[in-house]
Order: structure tokens, then sequence, then C-alpha cells
């Protein structure tokens, strides 16, 4: 199933201190105290704090701008300003931001830890690949990467509709959020 970031509306931050577009989430409908995992772009265009999300774990990578510099309460200054470089944090951690040169996009990835672990892998093209059973999204994030539903564009994602292999075909120039989740077996957690 091809997602088009145009048609996913823009809806507050949990804290509504900013914008976001949520692409996926799972289970279908969950909102934010019942999903187990979640991916959306964010817009950031003010030094806003992050919203906090206890018992989630969190990663985020800069699409667009020049990034901001994040600074945590554990006392870690993390600078967000490598494209395509995915940063893992807790979601409970209070995050204050300070914008590098004006307004930025990121990839936003949220897994609730007792009950999976997730991860954002990237593909840089061009050439054929083929998501692993645990891949629940691709995110086009430049270029053009064909699937057998159709070409995905930058800002397009795709989800697989069966457990049947798939091969998808960077472009000349593509690059690809690979966002992979692994489900605790049940009554094991991580804590």
């Amino acid at each position: 199933m091809i997602i088009r970031l145009s048609d996913c509306p823009s809806q507050p931050w949990k804290n509504g201190l900013g914008s976001t577009r949520e692409m996926a989430v799972h289970p279908p409908g969950a909102g934010s105290d019942d999903f187990l995992w979640r991916v959306s772009i964010a817009e950031v265009d003010s030094a806003a704090p992050f919203s906090r999300f206890p018992g989630i774990d969190r990663q985020i990578a800069l699409l667009d701008g020049n990034g901001f510099t994040m600074t945590l309460d554990d006392g870690r200054i993390h600078p967000l300003t490598t494209p395509f470089a995915p940063f893992a944090f807790a979601g409970e951690t209070k995050v204050a931001v300070n914008l590098v040169d004006g307004p930025t996009r990121d990839f936003n990835l949220m897994v609730r830890r007792e009950h999976a672990r997730g991860e954002v892998l990237v593909w840089r093209g061009p050439g054929t690949h083929e998501p692993d059973p645990s891949s629940v999204l691709v995110y086009c994030a430049r270029s053009v990467i064909y699937s057998a539903e159709g070409p995905l564009h930058a800002g397009d994602a795709w989800r697989p509709s069966s457990a049947s292999p798939v091969q998808l075909h960077l472009q000349h120039g593509a690059l690809a959020l690979v966002v992979r989740i692994e489900r605790y077996a049940p009554g094991r957690s991580r804590t």
C-alpha cells in the first residue's frame, strides 16, 4: 500500500507546540495512548520543546532544513544536523530544541517499549532491495522508488500488504528510511 504525505492531514503535537503528519500507526486508528508503533513527519519551525511520551522509544532523523540542537534532560546535547541519520532517545525525556537556521522537517518513529523494539535503517540507491518480514514501512526521502503498486516519490511511504516477498527498486539518487518492528513474544517484555 502506498501512502502519500499529501493525504496525511496536519495535526498538532501532543503538547500543542508544533505540527506533524501521521503516516502510519499500529494498530490502525490507535491514539497516542494505545499505539504499538507510529511513524510521522514533524514540522519544526520554532524552538518549542518536544512532547513527552512516557514508555515510548523514539528515533528521529532530519529530512529537510539545517536542523536543530536537542538538549536532553540527562545532559546530552545532540545536533540533529546530518540528514537521514537516525537518533534514538526515550520518549519521556525532556527535550529542548534550538533551530540552527530556519524551519526543518523530520522523520519520527515511536515504539511502545514494553511490547516491541523498533529501528530505522537507511537504504541508498540505486539498486533493488527486498524488505525483511519485520519491515513495516519504507519512506522515500529522495528521488523515486518503484514498487509493484507504483512509484513512490519523495515524501511517499510504502507498507507491505502481505507476507509475500517483494522487491523495491531505488533509482539513482534515491534514499529510503526503512522502519523495522520486532514484537516481543507473548508474556515477554523488555522490562
